[in-house]
């Protein structure tokens, strides 16, 4: 006679059948994120040059500025962008960036506007640090500072940071911690090829329409980044 599987098996099934699709999923996004940085690397290789050194040219400082931000699990990492701010932007330590904010220089407002400042960190996607979609890296100063009043905020080290998220697509880089911590977990919980794409072409819609998430017309210097950077 056949036997009833215990409950115990009845419960452990669908969580392996869950490990396994999720298991899936990394290796299909994995293999997207490291042929879409190559491709991405070898074909924008001659224009980010160029950006390079107008970046140089502008202002004082090096063209690409590296800051310590956490990746999946909490591990640090330098995440790489070309510099938008003047030196020393953080004379009296981290600071949230504004939106017009004073400290970008004339060229780095029209970079974050377009988000041609974020191209470099192809490169992070390559060593695996980042990926195309995920939650935005932040640095260990505010995910410490944001913990203490958002219970929940480190949750998003669960996955690696991505490139664009569900928070940028949906509510732009305006959002507060507190509501961008909302589209993060619901990223993490609903993550699917799927979803990864979706958010890809709404940001490219978003970047070739120069509009923001809440439609309105994107300014400068209106990320959340901010740079007290070690320029290269």
């Amino acid at each position: 006679m056949p036997v009833a599987p215990s409950k115990q098996q009845t419960l452990q099934q669908p969580t392996a059948h869950a490990a396994a699709l999720s298991r899936g999923y990394d290796f299909l996004k994995r293999g997207f994120d490291l042929c879409g940085a190559v491709f991405g690397l070898l074909l924008l290789l001659l224009p980010m040059a160029v950006v390079a050194l107008v970046v140089v040219i502008d202002s004082p400082g090096g063209p690409i500025f590296r800051q310590e931000r956490l990746g999946r699990g909490g591990k640090p990492f330098l995440m790489y962008k070309f510099r938008s701010m003047v030196r020393d932007a953080e004379p009296n330590g981290p600071q949230w960036a504004e939106e017009h904010d004073h400290r970008c220089t004339k060229v780095g407002a029209f970079l974050r506007r377009t988000k041609i400042d974020e191209l470099p960190q192809l490169y992070n996607i390559l060593r695996g640090e980042m990926s195309f979609v995920g939650p935005r890296p932040e640095r260990p100063y505010f995910y410490d500072r944001f913990q203490t009043y958002i219970p929940n905020f480190r949750e998003r080290l669960a996955v690696k940071p991505g490139l664009t998220g569900l928070a940028q697509v949906n509510g732009g880089y305006y959002l507060p911690p507190e509501k961008k911590i909302v589209f993060d977990l619901d990223y993490i919980s609903r993550r699917s090829v799927g979803l990864d794409l979706w958010c890809i072409c709404k940001t490219v819609c978003l970047v070739l329409t120069g509009r923001t998430a809440d439609g309105t017309a994107a300014h400068g210097c209106g990320t959340t980044d901010t740079e007290d950077e070690e320029a290269s």
